[in-house]
C-alpha cells in the first residue's frame, strides 16, 4: 500500500477503537510504522493487544479537542493521516448534542490544523458514515447522490467534517479520501444492535426488546471486510491524481432488525426468547435520528476491483459468535 510521494509512516487518530485498531494490525503487517493517537474514551488498549510491543508502533494518549504540539510533530513526520477519531454513537445526538459537536467536528478541526502547520502536503483518509445521506429516496444509495440532508447529529457532524477536510484539501495543497461506512460490526464492537442485542438477552433470556417496529433494513459489513476496503481503497487512490475522491463501503444486501434479534438469539442458544416490540418514534425508528432503511451502493467500491467477502446475513452471524 505505499506510493512513491508518500513515505511509509502513518498516524492513525482514534487507532485504539473498534475500526481503528484493525487498521492499525492491518498496516504494521503491511510493513508501515503506525502512531496511534487516541484518548481512550472509547477506544481500549486491551484492542491492540496483539501489538502493543510491535517495534514499529508508537501509541500517543492525546485529546483531539485539545490542541497539542506532540501532534504537530508527529503530523509533520507522517505521509499518511487516517483519522478515524469520533463519537460513534447517533443515539447520544439526542440527549448530549454537544458531543458530537466536540469530539467530531472540533477533533477534527484540531487534526487539520496540525497538519496545515506541518506544511508538507499530505493524504487523509477519513472515516465518514452513512449517516451524511439522511433518509435517502434513492436505494442502493450512491456517492454522487444529494442533496445531503442528515437526519442526526452524528450525521451532521461527519457532513461537517467531510466539508471540512475537502476545504482544507484544496486551499492547503493536500489530498483527501473520504469513506463512507456502512454499519461495521464485528470483534471488539461496543455499540450497536448486536452489542445491545447480547446485553439485553444475557439479562433477560425469556424476553428481547427490540427498539423500532423491527422492520427497520439496513447494509451491514464485517470489520474484516472493512479493513480490506480501507487498506483496497486507500492504494487505489495512492496511484490516483484525484485531490478529493469519495467512497462507499458496504455491502450488496440488506437485513432487517427483527432477523438480527433471531440470528443473535439463536446464536446464544435461546431461539425461545421472546420479542417485544416496542413500536419505536417516527414511524417505527428505533430513537430520533435513526434511518430506517439504508443501503450503499457500492458499484464505485467494485469498479476497482474489491468487493465484500461477507453478505450482510454472514457478517452479522459471525459477529454474533465473536461479540459474546
Amino acid at each position: 500500500m505505499k506510493d512513491n510521494d508518500v513515505n511509509n509512516s502513518c498516524l492513525i487518530s482514534g487507532g485504539a477503537g473498534f475500526i481503528g485498531s484493525s487498521l492499525t494490525e492491518a498496516l504494521l503487517n503491511k510493513e508501515y510504522t503506525v502512531a496511534v493517537v487516541d484518548n481512550f474514551s472509547s477506544g481500549k488498549k486491551e484492542n491492540l493487544q496483539t501489538v502493543l510491543d510491535h517495534p514499529r508502533l508508537t501509541i500517543v494518549e492525546a485529546d483531539l479537542k485539545k490542541e497539542s504540539k506532540e501532534l504537530c510533530k508527529i503530523v509533520r513526520e507522517c505521509g499518511l493521516i487516517f483519522h478515524f477519531a469520533a463519537n460513534p454513537e447517533v443515539r447520544v445526538g439526542e440527549t448530549e448534542p454537544e458531543i458530537h459537536f466536540e469530539e467530531n467536528i472540533i477533533a477534527t478541526f484540531n487534526m487539520l490544523e496540525a497538519i496545515r502547520m506541518a506544511n508538507v502536503p499530505k493524504i487523509i483518509v477519513f472515516a465518514s458514515t452513512s449517516a451524511v445521506y439522511g433518509e435517502a429516496t434513492k436505494i442502493p444509495t450512491p456517492e454522487d447522490y444529494g442533496p445531503l440532508i442528515p437526519i442526526s447529529t452524528y450525521g451532521a457532524s461527519k457532513l461537517a467534517c467531510e466539508a471540512l477536510i475537502t476545504s482544507y484539501a484544496y486551499t492547503f495543497s493536500h489530498r483527501a479520501l473520504i469513506l463512507r461506512f456502512a454499519n461495521v460490526i464485528g470483534k471488539r464492537s461496543r455499540h450497536g444492535v448486536i452489542v445491545d442485542f447480547i446485553r439485553k438477552i444475557r439479562e433477560n433470556p425469556r424476553q428481547l426488546r427490540i427498539l423500532g417496529d423491527g422492520k427497520q433494513e439496513k447494509s451491514y459489513i464485517h470489520i474484516q471486510d472493512c479493513t480490506a476496503a480501507i487498506a483496497h481503497l486507500t492504494q487505489y487512490f495512492l496511484s490516483d491524481d484525484k485531490r478529493v475522491d469519495i467512497f462507499n463501503i458496504g455491502n450488496l444486501d440488506m437485513i432487517t432488525v427483527q432477523k438480527i434479534a433471531e440470528i443473535v438469539a439463536r446464536e446464544m442458544n435461546h431461539s425461545d426468547v421472546k420479542f417485544r416490540l416496542e413500536g419505536g418514534v417516527d414511524g417505527g425508528r428505533g430513537w430520533k435520528g435513526d434511518v430506517k432503511t439504508m443501503q450503499l451502493s457500492v458499484e464505485k467500491l467494485l469498479e476497482t476491483g474489491w468487493k465484500p467477502q461477507y453478505s450482510s446475513r454472514k457478517a452479522v452471524e459471525i459477529a454474533a459468535k465473536e461479540l459474546q
